[in-house]
């Protein structure tokens, strides 16, 4: 077992061709800080395993950006560094890693908890736990990066139910809607995921690599360089909004936000 991020990453190879990462930051809730994020993109530049497992500790798998620091002189700084740039190259490097990833769902996903899932290639969720997606609760206006990734996986018009309410949704309902592709007893999760990388990483690499880059490109649509500058100003805009740091606030403070709209 390696221990990266400062131990908030646990790094072994529970298999031949198999490399496993384990958010080991339970006291956090599995959340996602800098240190932890770079560590990620790191180790999927890095590693080579035919198969990679990501899966959490504890009662959660991920409950996605670090946000319970943002308070302070240097909020809004602090919180567009967070949200759009260690997470965006964590989740770049993890789509780029060149063979199949499983997310092993061994708790609730949420935010960008539920996005890191998604870039997994499979994801297989223990019974019983929740997903969802709180920006609207924050008033975070999420990346259309990340937008695209959840209406590619479950639709349009379950990515607007998800993002719309930000109400949680159970695993079981979630594999109805393309989220995960397996629900499993708790204590079934870890051998069922093994068995899974297991055959995976016993398949032919060429063809692993191969098809996996045949799927990204296929999913791949371009989007006007006007557009897409505009659709990055949108999601920039929100981070100098009073609402976002109210909603950062009322979280913190466990009550309802107090939106005005600016």
């Amino acid at each position: 077992m390696t221990e990266l991020a400062s131990g908030k990453l646990l790094l072994d190879e529970p298999g031949e061709a198999i490399a496993r990462l384990t958010i080991a930051n339970p006291e956090r809730r599995g959340a996602l800080d800098h240190e932890l994020l770079d560590a990620l993109a790191g180790a999927a530049r890095s590693l080579e395993a035919r198969c990679l497992v990501i899966r959490g500790s504890g009662e959660i798998f991920s409950s996605g950006y670090d946000i319970g620091n943002l308070e302070g002189q240097r909020f809004e700084e602090a919180a567009e560094k967070l949200v759009a740039h260690p997470f965006h190259e964590a989740i770049e490097a993890l789509d780029a890693y060149p063979y199949p990833i499983v997310a092993q769902l061994n708790g609730h996903a949420i935010g960008g908890g539920l996005e890191l899932a998604l870039t997994c290639d499979l994801r297989v969720a223990a019974a019983g736990l929740k997903v969802s997606m709180p920006p609207a609760k924050l008033g975070l206006i999420y990346s259309h990066t990340g937008l695209r990734r959840f209406v590619e996986v479950c639709g349009v018009a379950r990515t607007a139910e998800l993002f719309f309410t930000g109400h949680a949704v159970t695993a079981e309902r979630a594999e109805g809607w393309g989220l995960v592709n397996e629900v499993v007893e708790p204590e079934r999760l870890e051998e069922r995921v093994l068995e899974i990388a297991t055959e995976i990483a016993g398949n032919a690499p060429l063809s692993l690599a191969g098809n996996k880059r045949v799927l990204r490109a296929l999913r791949d649509p371009r989007l006007p360089e006007e557009l897409e500058r505009e659709l990055i100003e949108l999601r920039e805009s929100c981070f100098r909004s009073e609402d976002f740091r109210e909603g950062v606030r009322a979280f913190a403070e466990k009550r309802k936000p107090v939106w005005r709209g600016r």
